[in-house]
C-alpha cells in the first residue's frame, strides 16, 4: 500500500488528523469552557435553540483561540512533519512525498551538500516568519486578534 505514490498524500492527511485530534480537543474544550455560562441562559430563554446557541454563542466565544491558532498553524504551514514522512518514505513515492525538510534531509546528511541543504532549510525558516508576521498583521486589521 505504501509503494503505491497516489495514496500517500490520503494516508499522510489521515495519520496527520488522527495525531493532532487530541490535543485540538483538549485545546477547544477549554476555550467553550471558558465561556460564561450565563450566556447560553440568556439565548436560551430569548428563544434560541441548540443550534443557535453554538452559532451565536460558542462560535464566537472561541474565535480569539480559532485565530490564534491558526496564525500558529500558519507559522509552520511549510514545515511539514518530516519524521512521519522518513517513517513511509521509500524510493517508489519519493514523486509525491518529497517535502522541503525531506528534500533538505536528503541533500544535507546522504548527499554531504550542507552549505545548500542549510540554505534550504533557512529560507524556509524566512518564509515561515514571513507568513506569521503577515497573517498576524491581517488578523490584527480584520479582527483585533493577534499574537502580539
Amino acid at each position: 500500500m505504501l509503494k503505491q505514490p497516489g495514496l500517500f498524500v490520503p494516508i499522510y492527511i489521515i495519520s496527520d488528523i488522527w495525531q493532532n485530534v487530541g490535543w485540538d480537543t483538549i485545546i477547544y474544550l477549554a476555550a467553550i469552557s471558558g465561556i460564561n455560562p450565563a450566556l447560553y441562559e440568556a439565548a436560551q430563554i430569548d428563544g434560541a435553540n441548540r443550534w443557535k446557541q453554538t452559532l451565536h454563542v460558542t462560535i464566537p466565544g472561541i474565535m480569539v483561540t480559532v485565530v490564534i491558532l491558526l496564525i500558529l498553524r500558519i507559522g509552520g504551514i511549510m514545515n511539514v512533519g518530516y519524521e512521519k514522512i522518513i517513517l513511509l518514505y521509500n524510493p517508489g513515492i519519493y514523486s509525491t512525498s518529497d517535502v522541503i525538510s525531506t528534500f533538505v534531509y536528503r541533500k544535507g546528511l546522504l548527499e554531504s551538500n550542507w552549505s545548500f541543504s542549510a540554505a534550504v532549510g533557512l529560507f524556509n525558516s524566512i518564509i515561515n516568519f514571513i507568513l506569521v508576521i503577515v497573517f498576524n498583521k491581517l488578523s490584527k486589521k480584520i479582527s483585533n486578534i493577534s499574537l502580539y
